[in-house]
């Protein structure tokens, strides 16, 4: 089965209501009723070559919020943006220049709910092999990509645990070299890899 017939199966699988996917730190986010959760959406942009793989980004230094860490583009969604799909594509254009007609949509996944009352949507697509990315010196610091097959891998999915504000909580870590995936990101991978699973 081709890469995109089966990422489609798999979202298709979520969207007839098989059981909701939650990693990480979700089982810790309880919120009161009176919380609202902050809609925002990622594109998980997958290389379409025999050995595919998943584009992601290092944040700058200098932002307020999750220096330096790795993420999927992506962000708030938008007034002007028509839902997640568009909110993950301007993101993505925005941050590494990838423009939204070279993306094959192929639909949203699983969200995830962070513990600082965001609900994130990831918005999947494949992307050219051969694209090349430029980053917005002003948020992104590092383009890069890693297999999918690696992050795919069960064994490369390690659950960690620390204290936060008198709890503990729980993320999931994924280290692919010197690059260390943690927190929402890595949690929605994980995510990820239990739908495929889910329906092979």
């Amino acid at each position: 089965m081709m890469l995109a017939d089966k990422l489609r199966r798999a979202l298709d699988a979520g969207h007839r209501g098989s059981p909701i996917l939650l990693a990480g730190d979700n089982r810790d986010a309880v919120l009161g009723k009176q919380d609202i959760l902050v809609p925002a959406a990622v594109l998980v942009a997958v290389t379409d070559r025999a050995d595919p793989g998943v584009i992601l980004t290092q944040r700058t230094e200098t932002l307020r919020k999750h220096a330096g860490q790795i993420a999927f583009p992506g962000g708030r969604i938008d007034a002007g943006d028509t839902g997640a799909v568009s909110a993950a594509l301007r993101e993505a254009e925005e941050e590494i220049a990838l423009p939204p007609s070279a993306v094959t949509v192929i639909g949203e996944t699983d969200p995830y709910r962070t513990i600082t009352g965001f609900q994130v949507t990831p918005v999947v697509g494949v992307v050219p092999p051969d694209i090349r990315f430029r980053a917005n010196d002003a948020e992104v610091a590092d383009v890069f990509e890693v297999p999918l097959s690696f992050l795919l891998e069960p064994m490369n999915h390690l659950e960690q645990a620390v204290e936060w504000q008198g709890r503990e909580r729980h993320y999931y870590e994924i280290t692919y070299g010197e690059r260390r995936i943690w927190g929402a990101t890595a949690a929605m991978i994980v995510n990820l890899a239990r739908r495929l699973a889910w329906t092979e």
